[in-house]
């Protein structure tokens, strides 16, 4: 790794898509915003040994990214700001598609990571999850995740970057670490990944053994009526979202486009009424840039209203996936 003066953190900025914005973290914020991994993360770091007290968080990710979108707009902030640290988990989003070039995004990858690491910039990367845990459609999608998070650790190990590694962290594959969509974290998932995270910046790895995962006790019938069910209220809408050319994320802005002070985050976020905000809210504003027949972001692709797939960083981490 890159060394410091005193090898603190002073400055980190997330970069990705609706993983590391925080999707679908149910302390959402009163604008419609969510919380998420990266920010508990930012606050964690002001109280760990390897960060610093001070430290200022912007987070630049943004839901329904792809790739190259994300090297685009997003990358540059870095190479301009130059901070102590980047977290960069792109490419579910380009990972879900059929036709996707797995060894061609590692190509767009590795150019990112590298003019980072040469600008000094510490680069935490974020491997996909393991799709072998969700649905049988999510589920098809993991030998191409699998060659995917091996480029990662491929890149890793070459550029002298943190790996968080999603796919690995078996505990959180339990269904309470899920949103309904099964494809965007809980908020048990997102404070899982932070600790995570900070765990792999303190070198302090948790004792996380095995590789099978449980298998559901439910009945068939139950099975498939969930699984009917999640097919009409989550991927009916994204197919919807694709056939008309539109991304979820087409007209959003950066939840923390410049800096701010990570001990200051709020991490707790409530309704003006003091109730917390209900998931529903959160999936509305999930959904709201989406609601119409919208077009493209300038310099994004119309397939960019991909749902992260869990396991590519917007397949979670790929997040991945």
């Amino acid at each position: 790794m890159t060394e410091r003066d005193d090898h603190r953190i002073r400055t980190y900025l997330a970069l990705g898509d609706s993983f590391s914005e925080g999707l679908m973290d149910e302390s959402a914020l009163e604008d419609g915003r969510f919380i998420g991994w990266a920010d508990r993360f930012a606050h964690a770091l002001t109280q760990s040994p390897v960060g610093s007290p001070d430290l200022l968080y912007a987070n630049h990710a943004i839901r329904g990214r792809q790739l190259g979108a994300i090297i685009d707009e997003q990358v540059p902030v870095a190479l301009d700001l130059k901070p102590d640290l980047v977290s960069f988990v792109a490419g579910g989003n380009d990972v879900l598609r059929p036709a996707a070039d797995v060894d061609g995004l590692a190509e767009q990858l590795e150019r990112a990571i590298s003019a980072m690491r040469a600008e000094g910039i510490e680069v935490l990367l974020g491997n996909g999850f393991d799709t072998a845990a969700f649905s049988p459609v999510l589920r098809a999608l993991r030998p191409r995740v699998a060659v995917y998070n091996a480029h990662m650790w491929t890149l890793a190990g070459r550029h002298g970057c943190y790996m968080l590694d999603l796919w690995g962290m078996r505990p959180i594959y339990a269904q309470e670490y899920w949103a309904p969509d099964r494809i965007h974290l809980s908020t048990q998932g997102h404070t899982m990944v932070a600790q995570s995270a900070l765990g792999v910046l303190e070198e302090d790895r948790v004792g996380i053994r095995g590789f099978r995962l449980s298998k559901t006790s439910k009945p068939l019938r139950d099975r498939m009526e969930d699984e009917a069910e999640w097919l009409k209220e989550h991927l009916a809408p994204w197919v919807g979202r694709r056939l008309r050319g539109t991304s979820s994320g087409a007209y959003l802005d950066p939840k923390y486009p410049e800096w701010v002070r990570a001990a200051e985050l709020p991490l707790e976020a409530r309704s003006q009424s003091g109730h917390h905000v209900s998931p529903a809210a959160h999936r509305a504003a999930a959904d709201d840039a989406a609601s119409a027949d919208t077009a493209e972001t300038p310099g994004t692709s119309g397939d960019q209203g991909a749902p992260d797939s869990p396991g590519t960083s917007e397949a979670p981490g790929s997040s991945g996936p």
